[in-house]
């Protein structure tokens, strides 16, 4: 396999680098998603259970040992329970952002190297086609299949390897980017029903 990865040229080196890093963001994206998914369930209802029946104490202690995302925003929330209602939309709004900027770390990363592998593999091809025009003129135009062989093989196998990292690079992309928006759909839902029952608790 390192022999055969070797024809390829220095560029194979840079597209694996590419290839082992998109792999790292994934799997600690995805084990950190499910990390959140268990620690955060169920968190806003008994937030709002607590705060309906007034137990504020109790509220913030939910909250707190959730240690998930749901529970940061609405801790910040009852924080600032009893101030006017357009600053506990801000800080509950704001505090979503700083969330969902939490969970996106990384994607961007993610995004970029499945841009830049395929370009790799073509810069590979530019080189691997100069190499073999290159070998063309040093014959003085008497084509050796054997002479050529060295280039080609750069320019097809850079090609072939830039396409095989980015294609399932964008793919994982996208994959978490809609898990990112489903959380964020599920931290809104919750802080919908946090401000109903604040709301009820105040007499708003």
């Amino acid at each position: 396999m390192i022999a055969f990865l070797a024809k390829g040229g220095p560029l194979v080196v840079p597209i694996l680098l590419c290839s082992v890093l998109a792999l790292a963001i994934f799997l600690e994206r995805m084990v950190r998603f499910a990390i959140l998914l268990k620690r955060g369930r169920h968190v806003a209802e008994r937030v709002a259970e607590y705060v309906q029946a007034k137990d504020w104490e109790g509220a913030r202690r939910a909250a707190r040992e959730s240690e998930s995302p749901m529970g940061r925003v609405l801790r910040q929330g009852l924080e600032m329970a009893g101030k006017d209602w357009e600053i506990v939309e801000t800080v509950l709004l704001h505090g979503i952002e700083a969330e969902v900027h939490q969970l996106s770390r990384y994607l961007q990363a993610l995004a970029t190297i499945g841009t830049i592998a395929p370009l790799l593999g073509l810069l590979g091809t530019v080189t691997g086609m100069i190499k073999a025009f290159m070998a063309i003129e040093r014959l003085g135009g008497k084509v050796d299949a054997s002479v050529l062989a060295g280039g080609i093989w750069e320019a097809m196998l850079t090609t072939a390897l830039g396409l095989s990292v980015a294609l399932p690079v964008m793919v994982a992309h996208s994959y978490l980017t809609s898990r990112v928006d489903r959380y964020e759909a599920r931290l809104y839902d919750g802080v919908v029903r946090f401000s109903k029952s604040l709301a009820k608790a105040l007499g708003e």
